[in-house]
């Protein structure tokens, strides 16, 4: 077992999960932070810098993932470092966006169903 090779499916993990967002948010024309908002990350970029945050963030994990040692399915250490990184953006991306959008407090949002 490598552990670098291992921290680089951790990143290509991450990279992989912080492209779903953006990628998604972009296609359906939504603006959506980035970091090249004003403020960083605060702020809202168009559907079309979105597309192509998303789209950068497909290449890094591809890079990461499948370019860097051998990424075998099967073995579950290399599985467990994506899922992990998978997940540690995952629940950043919760609290951070949750601010701006209601997730971190749901009883506030105005539920109207």
């Amino acid at each position: 077992m490598n552990w670098l090779h291992d921290l680089s499916y951790l990143f290509g993990g991450a990279f992989l999960a912080n492209a779903v967002p953006h990628f998604v948010s972009g296609m359906m024309g939504r603006p959506f932070q980035t970091p090249f908002a004003s403020p960083p990350g605060k702020g809202l970029s168009s559907s079309t810098v979105n597309a192509l945050w998303g789209f950068a963030n497909f290449v890094l994990a591809y890079l990461l993932l499948a370019c860097v040692g051998d990424f075998e399915l099967h073995a579950a250490d290399e599985v467990l470092a994506a899922g992990a990184g998978v997940l540690l953006v995952a629940l950043i991306a919760a609290r951070s966006f949750g601010r701006f959008h209601g997730g971190n407090s749901p009883a506030d949002v105005d539920r109207r169903g």
